[in-house]
Order: structure tokens, then C-alpha cells, then sequence
């Protein structure tokens, strides 16, 4: 690492750099994440920056070499400074990647690993429950995880642009021809050489769906092994081994990004599921024909009471919520809100 090197690096660890020195660290730390140097640099700073009264120095050689690094990165302002905090595992930590998250606050986990494959490491970016980050790839791809998802990828990442993604993110790639951009989500493999578009895997959904905004991408799902080559304006959902189209306003599913909560027709169930992920609460649905309902509604801003009550004023239902309390492992519950007919 030279002199110049070092003093960018510094520059985005203090958070005083501008926007092009903070573009250049991050390819920095991006094409040195198994680099030696740069770990050695991250550590001595940290050491710096995060002794106070009565820590000893760490050693956080073991840590920086082993798996389950982990960054806390908390809202930065509108000239996108960084303001860093690191969590603990059982001391602190220096991470040997750092990537800065636009909003909300999330999770970064590196992991080295060594092998044939030339493979250095991997990273995966979360999005905890209630939350909504932002991402900035290494190949300046741009995008935003929703509520309990996580993206995960390969370094070095500008030649092999492939992420895996489990939850929902909205995605803004950057072109680059020689390098198709993938994405592997549940049962969908997408292909992109510059786009937009909204893909939505979670787990406990039984289909997954991709919403495109401009460009085009290729989709391969289950016996369509040619793919399907998806256009602008364009929604895609493959079930029970089946796959949709249909043509939509991309706006109505990428709403999430900015901050709106939208219900589109959706009956109770989804309803539930989709207030469960944006309020990080447990609700239960407490009568089998509420599932008779549907709700078409936007929300900004709104609190969980707000919704409900909303809720309750165009449909025959009442609610119950039961506030988060401090369980006996020293963890928070969840908030349950219980969900009646009238």
C-alpha cells in the first residue's frame, strides 16, 4: 500500500474526505480485501480511534483472519460522510472491508477464505427487521435492501458481478458489457448488463417476483432453462413452477424505497406479513374471515398505531398490541399486535 493509498484510507475512516476520495477508498478496500497491509493499517487505526480509558490494545489479527467480521454503519449525512460503529464480539473490531450504506442501518459480514478458485473472500450485506439500507457494490451498482434481507457476493466482485439475494432489494446496475451482472434469487437466476428493477425472494413467500423498471433482463427459473427475457414496465412471478407476466407500473412495487408502505388489493394475510416486516412486530390474525378482506392504501411515515387505526376505519376489524418487554436472555420480544373481527 502506498503513501497515497493510506492517506485516502484515512481520509474515509475519519470522515473527512469528499465524495470522489470516498469512491476511491472504497475500490481500494474492495481490490485489497485479502491484503495484508490494509488489515495491518485498519487495525493500528482502530486501535486508535476506539482506545479509551481502561481498554487495553487489541490484537485483532485473529479476528481480521477468521470468518463473522461485522460493521454497524449508521446514517450518514447528505454529503454522505460516514459515521461508523463497530459491534462488539466480545472486544472491538476493524472490518477489512467497509462499504457505506446510504440509509437506515445494517450489517456487513466478511468472510476470508482461501482456495483454488482465486476467491478471496465474501461479504453479505443484511438488512435487519424494520430497517431499509442501501448499498453501493464495488462496481458502482446501487441499491436498497428491504426489511430482513440479505445480499451476498464474491470478491474480488468487478469480474465476477454475481450476488445472491434472499428477502427484497430494488436494484439500479451499472453497465459493464464484458461483465453480465447476475442475481440468483430462490428460484430465479437473473441476468442484467445495466438496469432497474425489483426483485422480492423471501423465504417464507412461495413464489418470487421481479418487477422491472428500464432495460432489460433475462430470467431462468425451473424448466425454463432458455430464459425469459423481461421488458420495461414488466412483472414476472414464478409459482409452484409456473411462471406470470403481466405488465404493471414499476413504481407500485419499488414504493419501499422511498419510504411508503403500499398495499395494492392485498387480503389480510399479506397485509400481515408485510406490517410484520416494515414494523419489525409479530401479528396474528385472530379470525379466519379476515382473510375476506383486502386493502388498497399508501402509507408515509406512519406509525404502526396509525396504520391499524387506518385499517380499522375501512374494514370490521379491532387490534391489540402487546408492547416489546425484556426477556429473561437479556433480549427484546417483538411487539404482537392481535388482529379481530369486530
Amino acid at each position: 500500500m502506498n503513501k497515497r493509498e493510506r492517506e485516502i484510507l484515512t481520509g474515509y475512516i475519519d470522515g473527512t474526505s469528499g465524495e470522489a476520495e470516498q469512491n476511491e477508498a472504497i475500490s481500494i478496500m474492495a481490490a485489497g480485501a485479502g491484503n495484508r497491509n490494509l488489515k495491518r493499517m485498519l487495525e493500528e487505526d482502530w486501535n486508535v480511534f476506539a482506545k479509551g480509558e481502561g481498554d487495553p490494545e487489541v490484537d485483532l489479527s485473529p479476528l481480521l483472519d477468521t470468518i463473522h467480521h461485522q460493521i454497524r454503519l449508521k446514517e450518514y449525512d447528505e454529503v454522505r460522510k460516514p459515521a461508523i460503529r463497530f459491534m462488539a464480539l466480545n472486544t472491538r473490531i476493524a472490518a477489512a472491508i467497509m462499504i457505506p450504506l446510504l440509509a437506515g442501518a445494517g450489517f456487513l459480514l466478511f468472510h476470508d477464505k482461501t482456495g483454488n478458485d482465486g476467491i478471496l473472500s465474501t461479504a453479505s450485506i443484511y438488512a435487519p427487521a424494520g430497517s431499509r439500507v442501501s448499498f453501493l457494490l464495488p462496481d458502482g451498482t446501487e441499491g436498497m435492501l428491504n426489511s430482513g434481507s440479505t445480499l451476498a457476493y464474491s470478491m474480488p466482485f468487478t469480474k465476477n458481478r454475481s450476488v445472491a439475494l434472499t428477502g427484497e432489494a430494488w436494484f439500479e446496475v451499472a453497465p459493464d458489457q464484458k461483465h453480465p451482472f447476475t442475481v440468483n434469487a430462490g428460484n430465479l437466476d437473473l441476468t442484467v448488463l445495466g438496469t432497474a428493477f425489483n426483485v422480492s425472494a423471501y423465504q417464507e413467500e412461495n413464489y418470487t417476483e421481479v418487477v422491472l423498471e428500464r432495460g432489460k433482463v433475462l430470467v431462468r427459473c425451473g424448466h425454463y432453462k432458455e430464459g425469459v427475457v423481461m421488458n420495461p414496465s414488466e412483472r414476472l412471478v414464478y409459482e409452484n413452477g409456473k411462471v406470470t407476466r403481466s405488465s404493471t407500473d414499476p413504481s407500485r412495487y419499488s414504493s419501499w424505497t422511498t419510504g411508503k408502505l403500499v398495499f395494492r388489493g392485498d387480503v389480510m394475510s399479506e397485509v400481515a406479513r408485510r406490517i410484520e416486516r416494515w414494523y419489525n412486530v409479530k401479528v396474528e390474525l385472530m379470525d379466519k374471515d379476515l382473510e375476506k378482506y383486502s386493502f388498497r392504501a399508501t402509507f408515509e411515515d406512519d406509525s404502526l398505531e396509525e396504520v391499524l387505526k387506518f385499517l380499522g376505519m375501512t374494514s370490521p376489524i379491532r387490534y391489540e398490541i402487546t408492547p416489546r418487554y425484556l426477556a429473561e436472555d437479556s433480549t427484546y420480544t417483538r411487539s404482537i399486535v392481535k388482529i379481530y373481527l369486530k
